[in-house]
């Protein structure tokens, strides 16, 4: 049997060919070993590789205010990026003509959602994070799970032979405008009592 660190090299280099979607066609894959641990704690899902940030650094939110804002939230519950994956709903960045970061599109999320299922089965995490609207819909997509992000954010539930917890994505705006930096420590501290 093949072992799991040779899978999810096939996986990387299939979904870093990938040419399936037409605004994205000039992009590559955000998947490497670079996201983290095969053997994860738990399992981190947000929108899409920024320009800024993973996009530029081939780290998921890395290398902007975004994964800055992650990293201080991950370290609040005591864990590294060593002891969690990281990837999103879509792969790659999507960018209006002018290079902007734009939201992938349903049909890109749908287009990409083989990778994160695929992905989901391979780490096998006892916990999966979703960080924003668009991550939580894209797990739908894996196996229907009935949540919304405002109704549900923080509450652990089964979902797909694991426990599903839905939170707000760390991005700037967010914290401006949605979820306090200190309401999402509070979040998080959820997923710090599902791993101990």
């Amino acid at each position: 049997m093949e072992s799991r660190e040779h899978r999810f090299l096939l996986l990387a280099e299939e979904a870093g060919g990938c040419r399936l979607c037409p605004g994205m066609a000039s992009k590559t894959a955000v998947l490497s070993n670079a996201n983290g641990s095969l053997r994860p704690r738990a399992l981190f899902v947000a929108e899409a590789p920024g320009r800024q940030g993973g996009d530029r650094t081939r780290i998921p939110m890395c290398g902007d205010a975004t994964g800055r804002t992650f990293d201080l939230l991950l370290a609040s519950i005591d864990l590294t990026r060593q002891d969690v994956f990281i990837t999103n709903a879509v792969l790659c960045n999507p960018h209006t003509e002018s290079g902007a970061n734009r939201p992938p599109t349903r049909r890109e999320v749908r287009t990409c959602n083989s990778f994160l299922s695929r992905l989901i089965a391979l780490l096998d995490p006892p916990v999966v994070v979703t960080l924003g609207a668009k991550a939580l819909a894209a797990l739908a997509l894996v196996e229907p799970h009935g949540l919304t992000l405002g109704a549900d954010v923080a509450r652990p539930v089964q979902w797909n032979g694991r426990i599903l917890v839905p939170l707000y994505h760390p991005s700037p705006q967010v914290l401006i405008s949605r979820r306090s930096l200190e309401e999402q420590r509070e979040d998080w501290r959820v997923i710090r009592d599902l791993i101990r």
